[in-house]
């Protein structure tokens, strides 16, 4: 029912002159209001239902003003996130596109890691949850996965021109050109004129094809499992990841809409990704869904995402980067879970290190992550949340300039 709807809606766009990308936008609003009514609407009577299971947080004390308060607080509310992403994806986006499926595939596959850990953390009153190795074979599983789709997959192609088209000519000057889909297997590194890296050229030719894809994989993997991480570790205040995740949302929405349409392609002069145009839909819903959370994650938090959302959120981020080939531009984008990710290795070998030649761990931070450093400074949890997220919007602004700066 919803193919012969969305086939009439279609064939409406086309008679009235509209093009695809019209009804990919149309699509994508539709997705983000639907998932921000069901984040809003349903995301309620799911904290009920935790509530009434006594699903709640137990917070350790590490000297923190106003933890204690937050014990009890219902967590799992990550499955909000999932369900408010996933559900508007399968209505609305085209279940065949090959990097809508990755992206399915990879929501589901973090999502039960982080539901593991959370269920031994809170069901089983195991506070180490699920053993780090697992959660760390969970994503090494996916990243072997997206990087084999990536690398083998037919449909995903770049779109390589003989002869110039000329955005101004619309459509005309593409339907003359004479183009070729190729696998390829071209990132986009940022602030560079001539702005294409292909992983190929940094592998010895005497590595072969095998060495290509080993080393691809490699990337991935590293890459989903960093920013995944690096997620977790922004989850530790009200509203801290799930209003960071949105901003990077919104520019992967950017990314994907320009790079799978020839037009903006052509005029931003970056690689034409066919196919992704669809990957619009899925960046609407998770955007739309992680907003809606904020509806009760927001200070002081109805409800906390747990690892089932904060796994999730950044493998995510990382498989659409990769899909979108924009995953050297993470550093940028994600900014915020990397200065996390940082602090958190910083101390530790640092401690380790001054304990070794000292005798005696010292520390760089008064605690990490660095969000927990400013809070030990005195600062109020919502002004740390706020400036955080006024950090990530201007790192999301300088990604976005590297569309025309080069």
């Amino acid at each position: 029912m919803l193919y012969y709807l969305f086939r009439f809606l279609r064939e409406q766009f086309e008679l009235s002159g509209a093009g695809l990308f019209q009804y990919i936008s149309f699509r994508a609003m539709l997705a983000a209001f639907l998932s921000l009514l069901i984040s809003v609407v349903f995301g309620k009577k799911i904290i009920l239902f935790l509530q009434k299971q006594q699903i709640g947080e137990t917070v350790r004390d590490l000297g923190l003003k106003g933890e204690n308060l937050k014990a009890g607080t219902p967590t799992m509310g990550g499955v909000i996130i999932l369900a408010a992403t996933l559900i508007p994806t399968l209505l609305l986006a085209q279940l065949h596109n090959i990097y809508i499926l990755l992206l399915i595939i990879s929501t589901i596959w973090l999502g039960i890691i982080g539901f593991v850990d959370d269920y031994i953390k809170v069901i089983r009153k195991n506070k180490a949850g699920l053993s780090g190795k697992f959660k760390i074979l969970g994503q090494v599983g996916i990243g072997i996965l997206i990087g084999i789709a990536m690398y083998y997959h037919p449909d995903v192609l770049m779109r390589e021109f003989s002869t110039g088209i000329n955005a101004a000519d619309d459509y005309t000057s593409y339907v003359n050109s004479s183009y070729e889909d190729i696998k390829s297997l071209k990132t986009t590194i940022p602030f560079i004129k001539n702005n294409e890296l292909d992983y190929r050229t940094l592998v010895p030719d005497f590595l072969g094809e095998y060495g290509v894809i080993i080393f691809y994989i490699l990337v991935v993997t590293f890459i989903i499992t960093a920013v995944s991480n690096g997620a977790n570790l922004t989850d530790g205040l009200d509203g801290l990841a799930a209003g960071t995740t949105a901003i990077i949302a919104t520019a992967l929405s950017v990314f994907a809409y320009v790079s799978g349409n020839l037009i903006f392609a052509d005029y931003l002069n970056i690689m034409y990704l066919p196919n992704t145009g669809e990957v619009v839909i899925f960046c609407a819903a998770f955007m739309g869904a992680c907003i809606g959370f904020l509806w009760y994650n927001s200070f002081p938090a109805q409800v906390f995402m747990g690892d089932t959302g904060s796994l999730s959120l950044g493998g995510i981020i990382a498989v659409l980067a990769i899909t979108l080939r924009k995953e050297l531009m993470i550093p940028i984008l994600c900014g915020v879970f990397l200065i996390e990710n940082l602090s958190v290795m910083m101390q530790v070998a640092y401690f380790k290190y001054t304990k070794k030649k000292f005798g005696e761990g010292r520390r760089i931070f008064l605690m990490s992550p660095l969000h927990h450093h400013y809070q030990k400074k005195g600062l109020h949890e919502v002004k740390i949340v706020t400036r955080f997220w006024i950090a990530g919007i201007l790192l999301v602004i300088i990604a976005l300039a590297t569309l025309k700066i080069r």
